[in-house]
């Protein structure tokens, strides 16, 4: 027994002199609290910002959606910008986690000003809108970015990056229970109501809340996590801005994951954005919009937990294969059933949600593979850019979903003075909901076929790397 330990042992420590490092759960705890931490922040934001802005700050639904899109292209650009800063230097506190400490007050301040109505004019009120959700956007970006990378610099393990992921995305979705039935909840609570001017202050009151719980547990991550697989200050001063078209140009597999993000993204923030508008008019009970939500986050709950055991069961893209169906068929059925139904439409999103948080969830434990496959192909670990360049598509994603919505509202005649909304108003928001995201459903199904880099091979080229690096 002793000298099987000891072959355990010693067998552990070659693999972690190859990267491949075992971590503890405070560890996986601790990373996962860096996006739950985002959530509360930034998710908030993007799940809210757009009712606030028509039924609270008074914008129209066109000029609100115009601005998300014009603040998502700045924001999408500025991503590969801050990846390849973030390869080329370092924090006096590692490569990456030390961006979560600096940032972590700003960025919870420029939140918390988003939802400040300030004495202006209509103009004065679009130029302060635009300006504190593109600065917080901005922000954003430097703790994203780093973030996103702290993951492959962690270990090399694809099983530990899996439950890493794993942990992350069941905090997430702590972070939004706590947001989708939170949020209205307290609003209401502090305000009376939600969806008017009188509303400002439930808002400020509510989001100054949740802003101070994203600031405490983006500073935990920072103080629980230890960066292990870096590149060296060599690698590092031969980073260079053309690195972003190279890297996207040669890694296919890291291509394929970015048009993944794209179409997922896209998903989430058509079909968030319109939970709140379909409550509210289409079943016509305000006060059902916090469980309706709930409902939209807590199958992850119970569903995540199971992801690196079905992950080895059925197979990544067989998991991603019967997670889109499950949540096709939840569309589907939000589409065809009746409204007078709540019990049906509730029942109609658990599925949506069951299928789709796995999806929503798995995909970012794929950037690693495609990192891996990066720096076996050209030599440079540069997960900074990587990890800019999925940043860059899916809030290209998110600028889609962020516009599509202003936009249909818009045609088919919503007015968010009528407390009763028109067919075609109410057609509009269940095309949102539901028929939209079907669709890109189908689509992300398409592209999730495209991708071959397999567990094996990933194995293969972690070890060759780790060979290389020992010879230099």
């Amino acid at each position: 027994m002793k000298n099987k330990n000891s072959m355990t042992v010693a067998t552990q420590k070659e693999q972690e002199s190859k990267g491949f490092f075992k971590l503890s759960w405070f560890e996986r705890i601790a990373f996962g609290s860096g996006d739950m931490a985002q959530n509360f922040i930034y998710q908030t934001v993007t799940t809210y910002l757009l009712f606030f802005y028509t039924n609270v700050y008074g914008l129209n639904p066109a000029i609100a959606s115009a601005m998300f899109l014009g603040v998502r292209i700045i924001d999408a650009i500025w991503d590969p910008i801050v990846g390849v800063f973030v390869d080329k230097t370092s924090t006096r506190f590692g490569k990456y986690r030390g961006w979560l400490l600096i940032m972590a007050l700003p960025l919870t301040v420029l939140m918390i000003l988003c939802f400040v109505v300030p004495p202006l004019g209509e103009t004065g009120k679009v130029i302060y809108a635009c300006l504190t959700y593109v600065l917080l956007s901005i922000l954003y970006t430097t703790v994203n970015v780093p973030f996103g990378a702290l993951n492959a610099a962690l270990t090399r393990d694809q099983q530990e990056i899996t439950i890493l992921t794993t942990v992350r995305m069941w905090l997430v979705n702590v972070a939004q229970v706590a947001i989708t039935y939170g949020v209205p909840t307290l609003v209401i609570f502090f305000s009376g109501t939600m969806d008017s001017a009188e509303a400002r202050n439930g808002w400020f009151t509510t989001i100054l809340l949740y802003g101070i719980i994203g600031f405490v547990a983006l500073l935990f991550s920072f103080w629980g996590t230890k960066e292990r697989v870096v590149i060296s200050v060599e690698e590092q001063t031969n980073v260079k801005l053309s690195d972003l078209f190279t890297e996207i140009v040669r890694n296919k597999p890291l291509r394929i994951i970015s048009l993944m993000f794209i179409t997922a993204f896209a998903i989430m923030a058509i079909g968030n954005s319109a939970g709140t508008y379909f409550v509210k008019y289409n079943l016509g009970d305000e006060g059902l919009v916090g469980i309706y939500n709930v409902i939209s986050a807590l199958p992850a709950l119970v569903i995540l937990p199971f992801i690196p055991w079905l992950r080895k069961t059925l197979g990544k893209k067989q998991l991603l294969y019967v997670s889109l169906i499950i949540s096709f068929i939840g569309f589907v059925l939000l589409f065809v059933v009746p409204t007078q139904w709540t019990a049906m439409i509730f029942v109609a999103q658990t599925i949506r949600s069951i299928g789709f948080c796995v999806v929503g969830a798995f995909i970012w434990s794929l950037i690693p593979e495609a990192i891996t496959y990066g720096e076996w192909q050209s030599g440079k670990r540069i997960s900074g850019i990587a990890n800019a360049l999925i940043g860059f598509f899916f809030k290209f994603g998110l600028a889609v979903g962020g516009f599509v919505p202003g936009i249909v509202l818009t045609m088919t005649g919503f007015n968010a003075d009528n407390a009763v909304q028109t067919d075609s108003a109410l057609l509009g928001i269940r095309l949102l909901l539901a028929v939209f995201p079907a669709i890109l459903v189908a689509v992300l199904y398409y592209i999730v076929s495209c991708y071959n880099l397999t567990d094996e091979q990933l194995i293969k080229y972690g070890k060759e790397i780790e060979m290389k690096n020992e010879k230099k």
